[in-house]
C-alpha cells in the first residue's frame, strides 16, 4: 500500500490520540477524599455537593469513577484517641457523593477506622443505600480482601485497595473487621484471582510518606510485585502531595494523587489530578486533568487548572517522572503520560 499523506495523517491522529471512552472502558480516579475535619463547618453551610461542582462533569463521563473515602461516614462510633487526628463525616455526604458520579470508593486508608466498628458498620451500609461500591475494607481479613467488580461496556473491571499505613490497629484480621493490610502474600493471591472474574485488575495502595514528593522503595517493590501478580493499573495516595508516574511492562503506576476533596488547610496540599485510565486491549492509556486544591484559593472545591498554573503542574509531574522515564505531554489543561520510548515509536511511524 502506497503511504500517501492523508493516510500517512490518519496513522499519527490514531497513534498519538489516548484512546476514547468509545475505544475503551475510561475509569477516572482521584486521590483522597476526606469531608470532614476543617471542612465540617463550612460543608455544613454550602452542602456536600458543594466539594464536587467544578469536577463532577468530568467525573460522570467516565464509566468508572473512584476515589479514596478517607473518613466513615458515621454520626456514631467509639473513637479511637491513639493517634493525633481523627476524622468522621456526616452521612449525608454519601449522596453527594453519589450525584458528583463516584461509582467506586476504597476505604483501605488509616482514618477507616478512626470510629471503630460501628463507623465502618455505618460506611458499609449508607454507601450501599447509595449504590456505590467498594474495596479495601470489611467485618473480616476475607471481606476486607475481597474485590468489587463493575460491568462496563461489556467488560469487567475489578477493583482492589490495601493500606499500608499506620496504625496496624486497624488491619482487619481472620475474626475482626478492618482494612485490608497490602502484605506481599495477600495482593499477590488476591490480584491473581481478581484476574480471573474480570478483564481488567486495578489496584489501590494507601502508603508512603506525607508530604514526600518521591515514592519509597517499598511502593516501587510493591507496585511492581502487583501488575506482575496480573493487576492492570496501580493507584497510590496517603502523601496529600503528587508524586511521579512509572510504567511497568507497560502497565502504569500513579504513586500519588494528592489531594481531592479534603477537609484541610494545608499549604504543602496545593496540586493534584484526575487520572484517566482507558483500558482497551492494546493496553491502559493514561490522560490527566490538572487541579487546583489549595483551601486558601478554593475553599474544599477542586478546580480544574488552565494557562501557566496548569503548565506549571505538567513540569512538575515531568520532574516527579523523570527517575522513570515517563514523559508528560498535551495542553495547559489535558496531560498525556506515555512510557519511555513511546514517543520515539511514534517518529518512527512518521
Amino acid at each position: 500500500m502506497r503511504l500517501t499523506p492523508a493516510i500517512i495523517a490518519i496513522l499519527i491522529a490514531t497513534l498519538a490520540v489516548p484512546a476514547s471512552g468509545a475505544d475503551g472502558i475510561v475509569v477516572t480516579c482521584v486521590g483522597d477524599i476526606m469531608l470532614a475535619g476543617s471542612a465540617t463547618p463550612s460543608l455544613a453551610r454550602t452542602g456536600y455537593d458543594h466539594p464536587f461542582a467544578k469536577t463532577a462533569r468530568e467525573l460522570r463521563m467516565a464509566d468508572i469513577a473512584i476515589g479514596n473515602l478517607e473518613a466513615p461516614l458515621t454520626t456514631g462510633g467509639t473513637e479511637f484517641r491513639e493517634k493525633t487526628y481523627r476524622f468522621r463525616a456526616n452521612p449525608a455526604a454519601a449522596a453527594a457523593l453519589k450525584r458528583a458520579g463516584f461509582s467506586v470508593l476504597t476505604l483501605a486508608n488509616n482514618h477507616m477506622m478512626d470510629y471503630g466498628t460501628d463507623g465502618l458498620r455505618d460506611t458499609l451500609a449508607i454507601l450501599a443505600r447509595h449504590g456505590i461500591a467498594h474495596t479495601g475494607a470489611g467485618a473480616s481479613l476475607a471481606v476486607a480482601r475481597r474485590e468489587t467488580v463493575v460491568q462496563a461496556r461489556g467488560k469487567r473491571v475489578a477493583f482492589l485497595a490495601y493500606s499500608l499505613t499506620f496504625p496496624s490497629e486497624f488491619y482487619a484480621t481472620v475474626n475482626q473487621p478492618g482494612t485490608a493490610p497490602g502484605y506481599p502474600v495477600y495482593v499477590r493471591e488476591d490480584v491473581r484471582r481478581a484476574r480471573t472474574k474480570a478483564d481488567y485488575v486495578v489496584v489501590s495502595f494507601h502508603w508512603g510518606a506525607e508530604r514526600a514528593e518521591f515514592p519509597k522503595q517499598y511502593q516501587m517493590e510493591t507496585a511492581r510485585m502487583a501488575i506482575d501478580a496480573g493487576a492492570d493499573a496501580i493507584i497510590g495516595h496517603h502523601p496529600h502531595v503528587l508524586q511521579g508516574i512509572e510504567f511497568y511492562r507497560g502497565k502504569p503506576i500513579l504513586y500519588s494523587l494528592g489531594n481531592f476533596a479534603f477537609g484541610s488547610r494545608s499549604t504543602a496540599a496545593d496540586r493534584s489530578v484526575m487520572a484517566k485510565l482507558t483500558f482497551t486491549g492494546d493496553g491502559c492509556a493514561v490522560d490527566l486533568i490538572p487541579l487546583n486544591v489549595l483551601y486558601r484559593e478554593t475553599r474544599y472545591q477542586p478546580a480544574i487548572l488552565a494557562g501557566p498554573k496548569g503548565a506549571d503542574l505538567k513540569e512538575r509531574l515531568n520532574r516527579l517522572s523523570l527517575p522513570f522515564g515517563t514523559v508528560i505531554s498535551g495542553s495547559a489543561e489535558r496531560f498525556t503520560a506515555r512510557a519511555p520510548g513511546s514517543e520515539k515509536r511514534l517518529a518512527v511511524v512518521r
